[in-house]
């Protein structure tokens, strides 16, 4: 008799932005890795204040910290990969649920005169939190869209 073919895990939810930016990889990698540039664009619209530090090293942390009206947001993680102008990998968890870490992928690629970005955040803890990412990963792109316009 045959075996049962093994029962595959459920697949956790992930999301998948791109956006061209009008900027040079060296210059979007280091928008990305500076904390004083990030400070400047990351987080969603309602953002009073950003604060980063970032360890850039694998195995190096980060931890930013965000204000919006009534509330502070701390993110936090371990770059897990680092190519230079290319490519950035990460895990990434809120202060308030470390147990729900996910990982992200930020891909940089030569596109004419400017990078097509791609963000992958993967292994979110359910739909219902990838599709709030989704919201505040949009309003962030928007904001490093105008850094480089």
């Amino acid at each position: 008799m045959a075996a049962n073919p093994a029962v595959s895990a459920p697949v956790k939810p992930s999301l998948t932005l791109k956006r061209r930016l009008n900027a040079s990889p060296d210059k979007v990698f280091a928008a990305w890795t500076k904390p004083e540039t990030l400070a400047r664009w990351f987080g969603p619209d309602e953002c009073t204040s950003i604060e980063a530090r970032i360890d850039l090293k694998v195995g190096g942390r980060y931890h930013i910290t965000m204000i919006v009206p009534g509330d502070q947001h701390d993110v936090m993680g371990v770059y897990r990969e680092i190519v230079p102008n290319q490519k950035l990998v990460f895990t990434w968890h809120w202060k308030t649920t470390p147990e729900r870490e996910s990982l992200v992928t930020v891909t940089l690629k030569p596109d004419g005169d400017g990078t097509m970005l791609t963000l992958l955040h993967e292994m979110f803890f359910d739909e219902a939190a990838r599709d709030r990412h989704n919201m505040g990963w949009l309003g962030t792109l928007d904001k490093l869209e105008k850094l480089f316009a």
